[in-house]
Parts: C-alpha cells; sequence; structure tokens
C-alpha cells in the first residue's frame, strides 16, 4: 500500500506481477499524496474522525469502567447476570442493529444550540453516542479488577472512602494497562466505522476519514490516490498502537492470570 502511493497508475498495475510491487522502483512521485488534498476535503475529514474517535475513547474509558467497577466491587443483587447479559451482546453482529439503531436515533430530541429538533442523522452524536457503551471494554475491565486485592478496597472504606473516591483513587490508578488496552480496542472501532457514518451523516462537515475513500471511487479511480489516502489514514493507528504497545501487551497478559 505505502509502496504503491509513490507510483503512477500504470506502474502500479505493470508491477503487479512480480516483487516490483513491494519495492520503491522507477518513477516516484508526491502527485497521488497532493492529489488527496484536491479530490476530498481531506483535513476536514481527519479533524472529525480525530473528534469522534477521542470522544468516543474518554467517555467509553469512563462508562464501562464504572460499570465494571459496580459489577467487579460493589455486592450488589444480580450483577452476574447484568454482566451475562452484557456479555451476551457480543454475539450480536452490528448489521443485524444496523436498522433499528437508525430507526431509533431519527426519534431522539436534538439540541442544535438554538432550539430542539427531532432526529440526530447528520450529527456528531449519532456517530459517538451509540458506541460509548461497549461490552468487551466492560468485560476488560472487570477482569482487570478482579485482579485487584479487595482489601484496598476495605482499608478504604474503614477510612471513610465512598465507592466513587475508591474508583478514583485506588482501582484506576492500578488498572492503567487495561485502561490502554481498552483506549485501543476503543479507538480502533471508531477510527474504522464505515457503514454507520455512510448511513447517517450526509454532510462533509460531519464525517470521518474512512467514509471519504468513496470519493476516490467516483468517475475517474485512482489506485494510486486510493493507496495514499489508506497510507495517510493508518498512520493515526500505528501511532496510538506503539505507544501503548507495552500496556496493551501488560494487560492481555494479567487479565487471564488469576492468583
Amino acid at each position: 500500500m505505502i509502496v504503491s502511493s509513490f507510483k503512477p497508475d500504470l506502474q502500479i498495475f505493470a508491477d503487479l506481477g512480480g516483487v516490483l510491487a513491494f519495492l520503491p522502483v522507477g518513477d516516484l512521485t508526491l502527485d497521488n499524496y497532493l492529489g488527496v488534498f484536491d479530490r476530498v476535503p481531506f483535513l476536514q475529514f481527519l479533524a472529525n474522525s480525530v473528534l469522534i474517535s477521542a470522544l468516543t475513547v474518554v467517555l467509553g474509558l469512563l462508562v464501562n469502567s464504572m460499570a465494571a467497577f459496580a459489577m467487579s466491587r460493589m455486592r450488589m443483587p444480580g450483577r452476574r447476570i447484568a454482566l451475562g447479559v452484557i456479555l451476551a451482546t457480543l454475539i450480536v453482529p452490528f448489521e443485524v442493529m444496523a436498522l433499528p439503531m437508525l430507526w431509533w436515533v431519527n426519534q431522539l430530541p436534538y439540541f442544535d444550540g438554538v432550539e430542539f429538533a427531532q432526529g440526530w442523522l447528520d450529527t456528531y452524536a449519532v456517530q459517538i453516542v451509540p458506541f460509548i457503551a461497549n461490552a468487551f471494554s466492560i468485560f476488560l475491565f472487570y477482569q482487570y479488577f478482579e485482579s485487584i486485592p479487595r482489601e484496598l478496597d476495605e482499608a478504604a472504606r474503614v477510612d471513610g472512602a465512598g465507592w466513587f473516591r475508591i474508583y478514583r483513587t485506588i482501582v484506576m490508578p492500578l488498572a492503567g494497562p487495561a485502561v490502554a488496552t481498552a483506549a485501543i480496542l476503543t479507538f480502533l472501532p471508531a477510527w474504522n466505522q464505515y457503514l454507520w457514518p455512510l448511513m447517517v451523516t450526509q454532510s462533509e462537515s460531519v464525517r470521518p476519514v474512512m467514509v471519504g475513500i468513496d470519493y476516490f471511487k467516483q468517475l475517474n479511480v485512482s489506485w494510486g490516490q486510493i493507496m495514499a489516502y489508506a497510507s495517510i489514514i493508518t498512520v493515526p493507528v500505528l501511532a496510538l498502537f506503539i505507544a501503548f504497545q507495552r500496556s496493551f501487551v501488560s494487560s492481555i497478559a494479567s487479565s487471564g492470570v488469576k492468583g
């Protein structure tokens, strides 16, 4: 993908038959990258995706960790049933929920800053709110919280700390690897969303980068520009994983260890 992004279309197809497709040889140029900015409002799409992904991650970490904390540390009746129901949603593919969810978000009231209107279509909210709560993130936090000694909770309770203070000052600071893993696993789907934004957005002012790839399939298809566009939007994903990979591996290892 990266090598092809520097080649003209004719050379891309000429090199496909052999190892030259993987080598940066021939008539290399930055025209494909320049063409990306000419063909689509890339900076607008990029800003939209960054905003949507960042808010989804931040709100998701808060909501999912608090839900997991309640089911892990607070001995309330029915908590294991609640966890089982949450995990059961993992077997339902998004395509099954897409149309019902589309109907529901179109019925909800929305405040545009001036007045209330009906329907969330063509807004940032419709791309963020439905994906804040995540069953896998809740389960990941739950498993990690179970490995934290409960004696810490009891000591804090003796000192007069409430549940929210225990969550904020004891459990979450110890759950750094789980936070990093949940952040990565929340960011990836939010960044890669294609079907849902395609269904619920019409304005370029709120569309994310993944929908932007459709612009290159219209009229004259430029495969070099498609490769350049795909290379650019892959960079944030790689940067995030490289930044958090140590915590990611630590969380995956420790979530399966019981002692």
